[in-house]
């Protein structure tokens, strides 16, 4: 009886490993394809919608909440909090003594009556040196990827968070 089990065992090991070989390869022919390729077009990456922000850079100069007990806050002297829009997407921060970057992409308005649209600014990542006190970095780090849209309003950047939570107010650099 062992040893049928042995020969059963090794009989279909034998079939195991078989079923895992491949077929020999036809040779491929040298050079380029005759035509284009078959199966659906590739896709070419597309340049980020920048909504006219690209290119752009701005320098932090409050953060109003909606809350009133909070009010406006605004960076002590000294403090330099700003964003530069790529135009390849990239969106580049200096948070006081910590530097930032995330990806951003943006779609202007359809209407009219003023120039902005939707913004979308994917997850910070940024250095983690520990600046005096009070720091606005860390917040406005987490709390960009909750932007939800942009207004370009007398030569300023107003950038709204989701759920009415506050307004960040840029001034060109």
């Amino acid at each position: 009886m062992k040893r049928i089990s042995l020969i059963s065992c090794a009989t279909l090991a034998a079939l195991a490993l078989a079923g895992c070989q491949t077929a020999p390869q036809a040779p491929q022919p040298a050079g380029p394809p005759a035509g284009p390729p078959a199966g659906p077009p590739s896709t070419v990456p597309q340049p980020p919608a920048t909504g006219g922000l690209a290119g752009t850079s701005w320098k932090l100069i409050g953060f109003q909440s909606m809350d009133d007990a909070q009010g406006t806050t605004r960076p002590d002297a000294g403090r330099t909090y700003t964003l530069e829009f790529g135009a390849d997407g990239a969106l580049a921060m200096q948070l006081d003594c910590n530097r930032g970057r995330a990806s951003w992409t943006a779609t202007p308005n359809e209407q009219g009556g003023g120039e902005g649209g939707s913004l979308t600014i994917g997850p910070v990542a940024s250095t983690r040196a520990l600046c005096a006190q009070p720091d606005m970095g860390q917040t406005m780090a987490a709390r960009l990827p909750d932007v939800a849209s942009y207004t370009l309003r007398d030569g300023h950047l107003f950038l709204a968070l989701k759920m009415d939570s506050g307004i960040y107010e840029f001034a060109p650099l």
